[in-house]
């Protein structure tokens, strides 16, 4: 890995597992110091910490609700009151195919903690630093392209959210900070897919050989990693896999 993160701060939303997890492995490898946010699986996130740690970098595991304002507050605060700064902000975390939550849950997650989590950050967040959000085709074209009616909750509210986050560009640019957007398609051994497989056996393999093959976890983390640190213009899309997606890319 670069080592073009040295010496940074990172946080990663949903840091515990899957693609938040590797993306935090990877941000830690390339130098990063990194803050892997759980809200519940206190153990998942510190493995996450000490694999991190084993392999030569620096991280710690912060709690937090991300639709808990108080939750946020006091994780920023760690933050603030640890290294003083934040250079990257990953707005991986997600949800809203579990079962029993409310009926706004999808919206409270996807749009309004990520914007919430953005306000907080902001004090932190030096000119420079960037905040990278993490998407699925299925949301980022929603609207333009058909969704699966288990996964139209979490579609809708996403693009929400991707929507609210680039209103906020003039003000982020403003104060030097970019915003970037990482959309993938269904990446395989991930949290979704295997829900919507249970709601719809056979989906898995249907949009596998729709699209020929599926990105897997460390392919879309390592795009998110590039996404970091590339010299990408603010509300820039980085797009992986679904090639199928892209005649309507915008």
């Amino acid at each position: 890995m670069s080592t073009s993160l040295a010496g940074r701060i990172a946080l990663v939303t949903g840091g515990s597992r899957g693609i938040g997890a590797e993306t935090a492995r990877l941000l830690g490898a390339a130098g990063a110091r990194v803050f892997v946010n759980y809200r519940e699986k206190a153990k998942r996130a510190q493995r996450v910490v000490d694999e991190i740690a084993r392999a030569g970098g620096a991280a710690s595991a912060v709690r937090a609700d991300l639709t808990d304002r108080a939750d946020v507050a006091a994780m920023t605060g760690e933050i603030r009151d640890l290294c003083g700064r934040l250079d990257l902000l990953v707005l991986n975390a997600s949800g809203g195919m579990e079962r029993d939550v409310p009926p706004d849950y999808a919206l409270r997650l996807n749009r309004d903690a990520q914007v919430s989590l953005v306000d907080a950050a902001l004090p932190l967040l030096p000119p420079s630093a960037r905040i990278v959000f993490v998407t699925s085709h299925q949301a980022h074209f929603h609207g333009r392209r058909p969704t699966y009616d288990e996964y139209e909750p979490v579609a809708a509210s996403k693009r929400a959210g991707e929507d609210a986050l680039r209103d906020r560009i003039p003000d982020l640019a403003a104060r030097g900070i970019g915003l970037v957007v990482v959309s993938g398609d269904m990446i395989e051994g991930t949290i979704t897919p295997t829900l919507l497989e249970r709601a719809r056996p056979g989906i898995i393999d249907a949009r596998r050989a729709e699209a020929g093959s599926l990105p897997t976890v460390s392919e879309f983390a390592a795009e998110i990693v590039s996404a970091a640190t590339a010299p990408l213009e603010t509300g820039h899309t980085a797009y992986v896999g679904g090639e199928d997606y892209l005649a309507d890319r915008s």
